[in-house]
């Protein structure tokens, strides 16, 4: 407010709804959060609305499912990887032994996890539309199509063309057993459509980079 800031595009996340009731999840979806991720979100969140209400504050707050992919011309690179895909593409890389799936007693079709995944580059765009007169409010953005670990593993391994070896471990704690994201009201009222639609091309972009750039930036 000091500084003359007008509009404020928040990155939130689909953690903020904790365990949901149902999918896809909509911007109707109660907000539950399980986690401390989930939780400080939702409370800058609520930051955002009262400083809407006090000072005019426009804002964008984007609810992130999976975030993965890559730009080919930027990639990506972190220091402590905790991301599904760039773990496994690391295993086909021979980066490392092989990839862990916690839990496998899920109530979903193969007992893993099922997770909605978005290529950054699509995200990227999202907040281009955010910055555009008019524009406020939360949108969850996602592809509205869900994948499990397994699923997401196998992707992997017919992408790369490499064996991935998996070892199960038990649950984590927090873990939703589906998070799928209802995007419309971003379509509808941004103009959004993601491009990168299916887990194949977000899994080709990400393995395109990795292959090309085994050891990250330093490449």
């Amino acid at each position: 407010i000091e500084a003359g800031v007008k509009k404020f595009v928040f990155s939130s996340t689909a953690a903020t709804y904790g365990m949901p009731d149902s999918v896809p999840i909509t911007e109707q979806e109660p907000q539950k959060p399980i986690n401390p991720d989930g939780e400080s979100k939702l409370m800058f969140e609520t930051i955002l609305k009262w400083y809407r209400e006090l000072h005019g504050l426009e804002f964008v707050a984007f609810r992130y499912f999976n975030a993965a992919g890559c730009s080919e011309k930027l990639g990506e690179q972190r220091r402590v990887e905790t991301h599904l895909i760039p773990n496994v593409l690391r295993v086909a890389l021979g980066q490392k032994k092989e990839c862990r799936i916690f839990g496998t007693d899920y109530p979903t079709p193969d007992g893993t996890c099922i997770r909605d995944y978005i290529h950054i580059v699509d995200l990227a765009q999202a907040h281009i539309l955010a910055l555009e007169p008019g524009k406020c409010g939360f949108y969850n953005l996602g592809n509205g199509e869900g994948y499990s670990v397994r699923e997401v593993i196998e992707t992997c391994k017919q992408v790369s063309g490499k064996p991935i070896p998996a070892i199960e471990e038990g649950r984590r704690d927090g873990d939703p057993a589906r998070l799928i994201a209802g995007s419309q009201k971003a379509i509808d009222e941004l103009g959004w459509k993601p491009h990168y639609a299916t887990v194949e091309q977000i899994v080709d972009s990400a393995w395109r980079w990795h292959s090309t750039h085994p050891n990250g930036y330093s490449d």
